[in-house]
């Protein structure tokens, strides 16, 4: 596949950016799915910025699927997947004890 320079828009500052052919086979080459979104500017400031360009941290209020009480989750549940609190996380996660076994 002959690749060509792309013009793009940055997500960040709007500024039209250049996806060239080179950057485009490299993307090819790592199996990479996305155009990038942001220009090598605002890539560079997201990059040196002092929170190493992590978010904040989100505490959720959400119902929890196994007993019913109001939990936070540090995350935006998606719709239609169960949101559990911290116990019932646990004991989801723990594994079976076999039944009928003496130790």
């Amino acid at each position: 596949m002959e690749y060509r320079d792309k013009q793009l828009t940055c997500v960040e500052c709007g500024k039209p950016f250049v996806f060239t052919a080179g950057e485009q086979l490299f993307y090819a080459e790592k199996n990479f799915q996305n155009e990038p979104k942001r220009c090598k500017e605002c890539k560079a400031t997201r990059s040196t910025r002092g929170d190493g360009g992590r978010r904040e941290r989100v505490q959720v209020s959400a119902v929890c699927a196994g007993c019913g009480k109001e939990t936070t989750v540090p995350f935006k549940p998606t719709q239609g997947r169960p949101v559990y609190c911290s116990s019932c996380f646990q004991q989801r996660k723990a594994p079976a004890q076999p039944s009928g076994v003496l130790g």
